[in-house]
């Protein structure tokens, strides 16, 4: 199955709530996703009036895409129920929380967003993450190493 992952999402943000919305797009997008053709590492969403919309998400255009190829990096809107939108509407404007795309994924033949609710790390929170990581990590190795004998 066809993934384009965010790999700095987790890094930066603290994810509290995933959402799985739908993603309105042009037949030359879905066919640049399909071939994995698409970045989210710099992408956010954020709400226009009611509407919530996918900023800064590249999806290069379809090589056979001719006169009727669309714009790389054009805000595509998010579809979601009334309901999530908003309550995610809610925990934005309470403050310090912004809405990140996860990853980008195919669900029969339609192209699924799972977005997460994220608070800003800081940097001293990032090298925790990583002396944990590093940690787990070497404590693997060990026991790999100790099932081997």
């Amino acid at each position: 199955m066809l993934q384009v992952r965010n790999p700095k999402a987790r890094h930066k943000y603290f994810i509290t709530d995933k959402y799985e919305a739908g993603l309105v797009l042009k037949g030359t997008e879905v066919k640049s996703i399909r071939n994995g053709k698409a970045q989210i590492g710099q992408a956010f969403a954020k709400f226009v009036k009611s509407e919530l919309f996918l900023f800064n998400a590249h999806v290069s255009e379809y090589e056979f895409g001719g006169e009727e190829n669309h714009e790389p990096s054009r805000p595509r809107k998010l579809l979601l129920s009334r309901r999530e939108l908003n309550r995610l509407k809610a925990e934005v404007e309470a403050g310090g929380k912004t809405i990140v795309p996860l990853r980008i994924y195919f669900k029969r033949a339609l192209v699924k967003v799972e977005i997460g609710v994220g608070t800003g790390k800081k940097l001293q929170d990032k090298r925790e993450d990583l002396k944990k990581r590093s940690a787990q990590r070497e404590a693997d190795q060990a026991l790999k190493n100790f099932q081997r004998r």
